[in-house]
């Protein structure tokens, strides 16, 4: 019984060490990936969120508008998001994140409008932390890990890519930077860390690497930041490594002054504590994982700060578990050998009350406005209800401009629920320019593994009405474009307008005016404000659906957005006269009819000077009614001259004043027989009781002379027969009769009247 017993009790033992092994099995490794989730010395994507996000539907990136202001959906891949942009160009941008098989890696050549996707071909180690940086001269730099950094270098935007390179050795969180002014004997050097601290760099844009440093990175995040030395452009590169324990945290500031060849240690410091609740592995905000990481940058600006070294981190205050983190700053301006004191960067009225975390940061090189943004929970932090909010300083980091929330709504973090050191990214990125800095982070309002961009500071935008329905001839609608909030932003804003598909036949444009008036005015300066975009057809544009983009831009092309307007495009309505004309010499009064039916042209002319054409049709008068019907295709409603040209009559015009013709159904009637004053100037020839347009301007030069007589005497001696132009009478031979009209009407001197 006692042997049954112990059997019995041998194999559950071993079954519930078999269960154990396995879930540490599980816990270690899937589809040949390793994780760990509670280990604070390893930053790497968890199991938990591996197996939550990895069968996420991705989708094409669009534009996501709340209360006029624009997020910018990059695509749905995974955690932990880096962009970039090009100095030369602000509105080349890239943007790399993790993916659940290793890397995605994306770009913009129109300021995040559009986005593609364009992976290279990534090491057979990438597994995550995608960093990203640009030279000087505009290469770009993508660097991924975690067995070592490799980094592939683009010319054109992450367009094509270079083959891997291994630039530092390591195995968890890299990092990568890069002189990016393009000045000094330093331009266009890379810079490259990773755990466990090793330090490299490049000295000819990333094509070849060299390790010369080596110091201590205990606790994942090392970071690089590249200045200036004195009045040496990429003179210094300050590096921060992270040492002693994640409760207590110190950061070591070295400080290298000939371009990464060679290291001192600038200063130690412990400035940092708990973020968050520290579950005993991690420190966390709602179960999700995070740690504060030292973020640096410096100013590359020839302003009063030139140099500056700048420090951001979330730390709690005050101190201790459980309470709230705040964003603090901190700068030194010897290159990291000694710190201000900590400035809180957030402003909402109870910083106790919320949280703050994951800041970003970027010092733009122009000017050396320094860009922060960070995760913020402000607006309820009792559900985590969470933003993006940002600020800029440009007194070197005395003082902050008003906190603004980048993301157009908020969200609950995270979403879904996660268990304890759960992770949903280790950061976030921010990439500034002279006029605003474009924010990239992990969104959670879908529940989806979201990437998500913004601009700070920024314009909303609209356009009212969105739609319209115009004829294809000479038509037009006017449509409000309107700035009618902002965040932070001052500067001038330019509109541009392009349409799709581009008509085949006429065209479609756009004139910017002012709201009151119609100046051209297709820019504004001061919000809120508007002005006026009036939309154009002209030339018989083909029907169907084309869209009108309006484009705002800032001065140097950033922030950018756009809105769309429907324009459906009909046929304009049709002009039908029913025209009364006689011809002289084809009417004769004895029977009260033409000899023969013939071609008129009728054409509409504008009624007021300089009586531009707009259309013209012809028709067959008839012999006993003397009417033909004209449609007119490419005339709107209006007020226009009848002009009647027929082969060898004299050009015609209808009555002073113009007649005013409707595009319906409806058939306008007009009678050149019925009164000598129904032709402009009384230009007609009374025949009995007909009125009749003068015979014999054979030449069509709009007089009736011994030209046109001399052109009918020829024929007439060579009996010339046919369907011919000196033939006045339609008797189809050209003789003395026709003569006869030609001379009568030259001596009378006939000719062409008109307005």
């Amino acid at each position: 019984m006692k042997s049954k017993l112990r059997n019995q009790i041998t194999h559950a033992i071993g079954f519930f060490l078999l269960i154990i092994v396995s879930i540490l099995l599980f816990q270690g490794q899937y589809n040949g990936r390793v994780f760990n989730d509670d280990d604070p010395s390893i930053e790497q994507p968890t199991l938990e969120s591996y197996l939550t996000f990895r069968n996420s539907i991705p989708h094409a990136p669009s534009v996501v508008t709340v209360n006029d202001f624009d997020n910018f959906d990059i695509g749905i891949d995974f955690w932990e998001q880096n962009a970039t942009s090009n100095p030369n160009n602000p509105l080349w941008m890239f943007f790399g994140t993790n993916a659940t098989t290793a890397q995605t890696a994306r770009g913009s050549t129109n300021g995040g409008l559009n986005w593609y996707l364009n992976n290279p071909n990534y090491h057979s180690s990438t597994c995550c932390d995608p960093w990203s940086t640009y030279t000087g001269n505009g290469v770009l730099i993508y660097a991924s890990g975690v067995n070592g950094q490799y980094i592939y270098r683009s010319t054109n935007n992450g367009l094509n890519w270079g083959s891997p390179i291994l630039s530092v050795s390591g195995n968890d969180r890299n990092h990568v930077s890069a002189e990016y002014t393009g000045l000094g004997p330093y331009a266009n050097y890379v810079y490259a860390a990773m755990t466990p601290g090793n330090f490299a760099r490049s000295t000819n844009a990333g094509l070849n690497w060299t390790t010369t440093f080596t110091p201590s990175n205990s606790l994942p995040g090392c970071y690089i930041a590249v200045g200036p030395n004195g009045a040496v452009d990429g003179g210094c590169v300050a590096y921060v490594t992270n040492t002693g324990s994640d409760l207590s945290r110190t950061y070591n500031f070295y400080r290298s002054t000939n371009g990464g060849a060679n290291f001192t240690l600038a200063s130690s410091q412990n400035f940092a504590n708990i973020v968050g609740f520290h579950t005993g592995s991690r420190h966390t905000i709602n179960n999700v994982r995070t740690a504060p990481h030292p973020k640096i940058a410096m100013d590359n600006s020839n302003g009063p700060y030139r140099g500056r070294l700048y420090l951001v981190h979330a730390s709690n205050d005050p101190p201790g578990n459980g309470n709230k983190p705040d964003i603090w700053l901190r700068y030194s301006t010897n290159q990291g050998v000694t710190w201000s004191g900590a400035v809180r960067v957030n402003d909402n009225p109870s910083p106790t009350a919320s949280d703050q975390w994951f800041p970003e940061i970027s010092c733009e090189a122009a000017t050396g406005k320094l860009y922060i943004h960070w995760y913020d929970d402000r607006s309820n932090p009792a559900t985590f209800e969470t933003a993006i909010y940002a600020t800029y300083t440009t007194d070197g980091g005395q003082t902050f401009a008003p906190n603004q929330r980048v993301t157009n709504t908020t969200f609950t973090f995270p979403n879904p629920p996660c268990s304890p050191n759960c992770y949903r990214g280790d950061y976030t990125s921010i990439t500034g320019n002279l006029n605003s800095a474009f924010s990239v982070w992990g969104d959670h309002r879908n529940a989806t593994a979201q990437n998500m961009g913004g601009y700070f500071p920024d314009f909303a935008m609209r356009v009212t009405p969105n739609a319209n329905t115009l004829t294809n001839l000479s038509d037009s609608s006017f449509h409000y474009v309107s700035i009618p909030a902002v965040k932070l932003w001052d500067k001038s804003t330019k509109f541009s307008f392009t349409v799709s598909p581009a008509p085949v036949a006429g065209l479609i444009s756009v004139d910017f005016l002012n709201r009151m008036n119609d100046n051209l005015l297709d820019s504004l300066i001061t919000f809120p404000d508007s002005l006026r975009a009036r939309i154009k057809t002209s030339g018989g544009v083909p029907g169907g659906n084309y869209v009108v983009t309006i484009k705002g831009n800032g001065t140097n092309g950033t922030p950018v957005h756009v809105r769309n307007i429907n324009i459906t495009v009909i046929p304009a309505p049709t002009i039908k006269v029913n025209l009364k004309v006689l011809m002289e010499g084809l009417y004769f009064q004895s029977s009260d009819q033409l000899n023969r039916r013939d071609t008129v042209k009728l054409y509409l002319r504008d009624a007021l000077s300089p009586f531009t054409m707009r259309d013209s049709a012809k028709a067959v008068i008839d012999t006993l009614t003397f009417s033909g019907l004209y449609t007119f295709l490419n005339s709107p409603t209006g007020t226009y001259y009848l002009v009647v040209r027929h082969h060898n009559s004299i050009e015609t015009w209808s009555k002073k004043g113009g007649e005013s013709l409707v595009g319906d159904t409806s058939v306008y009637n007009y009678d050149f027989t019925s009164a000598a004053t129904q032709a402009f100037g009384s230009n007609l020839k009374l025949k009995g009781t007909r009125f009749c347009v003068y015979s014999a301007d054979v030449n069509q030069d709009g007089i009736v002379d011994g030209t046109d007589g001399a052109l009918v005497d020829n024929d007439a001696s060579n009996i010339v027969t046919g369907y011919v132009v000196t033939d006045l009478n339609g008797d189809y031979i050209v003789d003395g009769s026709d003569y006869l009209i030609a001379d009568n009407n030259s001596f009378s001197l006939v000719g062409v009247i008109r307005p």
